[in-house]
């Protein structure tokens, strides 16, 4: 989670891209838009992890960010992780608020 959380501040496309899973990946367009210009992200609070299996885990987070000029935007979310081969890959998320 942080590992992916870094990747969108330094806007690391291709470690998003990689570290979703194939099967549920978004088009590239729409991850860069996600970690584009503009974004400036604020911080991330990792409220809760466990594990949900021998190679699966779920992670709650708060991360906040700011799109150009406008107000701080948070983002609570649950998401799903996979390992497969050695490797966690990002499944999908569940916005919490």
């Amino acid at each position: 989670m942080r590992a992916r959380y870094s990747a969108y501040v330094l806007g690391l496309d291709d470690y998003l891209q990689h570290s979703w899973h194939p099967s549920t990946r978004p088009p590239r367009s729409i991850e860069t838009q996600v970690s584009g210009e503009g974004i400036r992200w604020l911080g991330l609070q990792v409220l809760q992890h466990q594990s949900t299996g021998s190679a699966a885990a779920e992670v709650e987070f708060v991360a906040r960010y700011r799109m150009g000029g406008g107000t701080a935007v948070r983002l609570h979310e649950r998401s799903r992780f996979v390992q497969e081969q050695g490797a966690w890959f990002y499944l999908d998320g569940q916005h919490l608020g």
